[in-house]
């Protein structure tokens, strides 16, 4: 149970991430960081060359609460609708309106764009153009296209264009319709003269050398058109509004971002001069409505005042009275006096009336005219007059941002429904007053009226007509006086809306594109992306790379380092005897002799070698022949015994055939003298491992194999075996009876993390025994294991292979050789 428990606990520690081993793999990939943060920079640089900057310049309005320098209590007739708060709140919201954006993009005729050919792409110049088009709004303009002007001379031009296709898609500005139309495909050219009419399927207007301007034979310039609602949506979003300060709330700030700086002074200027008109449009609504109702009065009091005029004359002409005496004329003075009192009395009844009907059948409150125009007074009346409108204004400029039905709403009904009541109380009891005044002067009147009832019926006629005359003239007189005064009103009201600081450009305002940003985000994604890309690698790579990695998951020591070598055949330690690759070998050599000396082996025996692996391909038969070859070299008698049933190799090297070998002999087929064979290498021999069987495992479990083993340890001096892959299949499990000591091949770059688990494992369970790992494809000098091993490397490396050229043969290796392996390092 304590074997399992160290077994779980030495791989919880092979799971855990190795910082210092991702850091030495950075290093050694270096060069591809490098890379991509020069390419991330280029990036960045192309992107800062190639961007339109980015303005934004800003503009300066105040809302104030400007009371007119005409208004009086007496006319009422224009009024505060709520205060500063609630203007500055209005024009925030009016700013953002759709309708607002659709006056000011249209007045501007910012849909039309004129355009100059740079360097990446086509520029908008605006004013800088030479010339001006002037729309035919009753006929359409092709959209998102770009139309080319050429000149030809200060006063001609050419029209240029090449559409694929023969559709396309117009607007007509006028009525902002859009609508297809049917376009000439191919290039299309035209010459037109300055101010000549342009009546093309695509294009129509007129088009106007500036005066001031000079003009280059043969420039060009394009003209496009886009979407009416597109272009109104764009301006509607991008134009910001906010208070300037928190100490100055009625100080707004008006933002805008563009490409052209003309541009946006230009927009930000007609939005503030606009939103000032639309304001004084609506602060004189209530004296607009109220001159229309006097209008309308004194419309039907000039009709009264003609005819009365025209039976006047009649009179006289047919009577011949034209005045009648002293006492006649007093009395009827006092008459007209009353007879005009009841007329006002009636306007006020009347005005009433009609107010009572329009408060209890309309919904939208704020074109009621003032009371004082027909002379109400009564303070009650004109506070909720006042109040209502008020009220149906705020909720006319709520409508614009809240939603029909939410609670704002209803309160505000509410309250109008409150005020409205009260109102209509005031109102019936006001009539009552009236009614009883009216009554009072019908006394009046009826008395007088008596009193001339004796006169000659010509004379009284005269006089009825004389006080219908006068009658109407008073109160043609009076509704005069009340326009004059309206429109008095009307013309001194200022906007509250005034300009503090228009929008300008003094230079500066450049916001975008932020080059520095754009470069350190080059960088950081240059830096950042391939170390994520390496982290992932690296986390997903589940192969050994380095000798710290094994000592880090493994308490099995390592016996040695083979580095890479490229050699025709696997015969390095005798045909190179003074490689490095031969010196590791003898270096190998030495390290098994501490081995085997520890061992029990009895005088005269030989000592036995086991070379396994986990998979084939990571230099296991490479090993047996050169640890066999150097043993030789010695002046040992070795033998190199191919175990290796299913998969023989080694014979290919010594030039023998593998035509009678291990198999043989284990069948019966052959002697140990016919299976053996002495090489041209002194005091090495070879058994093959002859004809693949059909049943490896059982042959290696065979008594003969033992017998084999026994009669070759009398014979020889160093018995090698290069056996099966221990990952692959179990035979080589099967021969660690025979080994003195096991060596077990790791490649580096090639051989599973796992597999070290797997003999962690049976070296636990005893299945192993004396195991040592030989590190093949080691190479230090080029960090390929990450630096890995860099103190256990040196050590053994200056004493066992990593000699100078003193030592060792010089390869004749050509430049082309050089580079190419140069290359494959990187």
């Amino acid at each position: 149970m304590r074997d399992y428990d160290e077994i779980d606990d030495q791989d919880a520690q092979g799971m855990s991430f190795d910082f210092r081993g991702f850091l030495f793999k950075v290093l050694n990939l270096w060069k591809f960081v490098l890379i991509c943060i020069g390419t991330a920079l280029l990036i960045a640089y192309f992107i800062n060359a190639r961007k339109q900057n980015v303005y934004r310049l800003d503009a300066l309005i105040s809302v104030d609460n400007d009371q007119n320098p005409f208004f009086t209590a007496n006319t009422s007739i224009s009024f505060n609708w709520g205060g500063v708060s609630g203007k500055v709140g209005k024009i925030m919201t009016a700013i953002k309106t759709r309708t607002h954006n659709e006056i000011v993009v249209d007045s501007l005729q910012y849909y039309m764009e004129y355009l100059e050919e740079g360097k990446y792409r086509k520029i908008d110049i605006y004013k800088k153009a030479p010339f001006r088009f002037v729309i035919d709004k009753s006929k359409g303009q092709v959209l998102n296209y770009p139309v080319g002007i050429r000149f030809l001379n200060a006063n001609e031009f050419e029209v240029f264009t090449a559409f694929e296709d023969n559709g396309a898609t117009a607007q007509n500005y006028g009525d902002k319709s859009k609508f297809g139309i049917t376009v000439p495909s191919g290039d299309f050219t035209k010459t037109f003269k300055s101010g000549e009419p342009i009546n093309l399927p695509f294009l129509n207007g007129r088009l106007v050398v500036q005066p001031d301007r000079s003009i280059k034979a043969g420039k060009e310039y394009f003209l496009q058109f886009s979407n009416f609602d597109g272009v109104v949506n764009t301006y509607k979003t991008a134009i910001a509004i906010g208070t300037f300060s928190e100490s100055s709330s009625n100080i707004l700030r008006l933002q805008l971002a563009g490409h052209n700086k003309d541009k946006i002074v230009d927009y930000l200027n007609a939005t503030s001069a606009i939103l000032s008109k639309t304001e004084l449009e609506r602060k004189n609504l209530y004296a607009t409505n109220t001159i229309k109702f006097i209008d309308s009065s004194l419309a039907a009091v000039n009709t009264n005042l003609k005819g009365f005029t025209d039976d006047m004359n009649t009179f006289r002409r047919e009577n011949k009275v034209f005045d009648v005496s002293t006492e006649i004329t007093q009395i009827s003075e006092e008459l007209r006096e009353f007879e005009l009192s009841k007329q006002e009395e009636a306007s006020k009844l009347d005005y009433l009336g009609n107010l009572e009907v329009y408060l209890n059948t309309k919904t939208d409150y704020t074109n009621i005219a003032a009371p004082t125009s027909v002379g109400i007074e009564e303070s009650n009346i004109l506070r909720s007059v006042s109040k209502i409108v008020e009220l149906a204004a705020e909720r006319q400029n709520l409508e614009y941002t809240t939603k029909e039905g939410s609670g704002l709403f209803k309160e505000l009904d509410r309250r109008i429904d409150s005020e409205k009541n009260v109102l209509l109380e005031t109102i019936n009891a006001t009539k009552g007053t009236i009614g009883v005044g009216i009554g009072t002067l019908n006394r009046k009147i009826a008395n007088l009226e008596a009193k001339l009832s004796g006169l000659p019926e010509d004379e009284q006629q005269f006089l009825k007509i004389q006080r219908q005359l006068d009658l109407s003239q008073e109160a043609y007189n009076i509704y005069m006086a009340k326009r004059s005064e309206a429109a008095i009103v009307k013309a001194a009201n200022i906007s509250d809306l005034g300009i503090v600081d228009e929008a300008k450009d003094i230079g500066g305002g450049l916001i975008g594109p932020n080059k520095s940003l754009n470069y350190m985000m080059g960088l950081m994604l240059g830096f950042f992306t391939p170390m994520f890309l390496i982290f992932i690698v690296y986390l997903l790579d589940n192969t050994i790379h380095g000798s710290d990695e094994i000592t880090r998951m493994s308490n099995i020591p390592i016996l040695g380092l083979v580095g890479k070598y490229r050699y025709k055949n696997n015969l390095v330690a005798y045909e190179k005897p003074k490689s490095a690759v031969a010196e590791s070998f003898r270096a190998i050599r030495s390290s098994l002799q501490f081995i085997f000396k520890n061992q029990k082996i009895e005088a005269g025996k030989a000592h036995t070698l086991m070379v396994t692996s986990s998979v084939s391909g990571e230099g296991k038969t490479f090993t047996s022949i050169n640890t066999a070859t150097v043993y030789a070299l010695s002046g040992k008698k070795t033998i190199l015994l191919g175990l290796d049933l299913r998969k023989p190799k080694i014979f290919d090297d010594f030039n023998i055939k593998n035509d009678k070998g291990v198999v043989n002999y284990l069948i019966g087929d052959g002697t140990l003298e016919e299976i053996t064979t002495h090489t041209h290498i002194e005091n090495l021999d070879l058994i093959p491992s002859g004809p693949i069987p059909p049943n490896p495992s059982e042959l290696l479990m065979s008594d003969h194999l033992k017998e084999l083993i026994g009669t070759l340890k009398e014979t020889y001096d160093v018995i090698i075996l290069d056996t099966p892959p221990l990952g692959l299949v179990t035979d080589a499990l099967e021969l660690t009876q025979y080994a003195d000591a096991t060596i077990f091949m790791v490649r580096l770059d090639y051989t599973k993390k796992g597999m070290l688990q797997l003999v962690n494992a049976k070296q636990r369970t005893g299945e192993l025994k004396n195991v040592s790992y030989v590190l093949n494809f080691y190479r230090h000098k080029n960090n390929s294991n990450y630096g890995y091993g860099y103190g256990y490397g040196y050590g053994y490396g200056y004493g066992y292979g990593v000699y100078g050229n003193a030592y060792h043969e010089k390869d004749d290796h050509s430049i082309f050789k050089r580079v190419k392996e140069f290359v494959k390092r990187f």
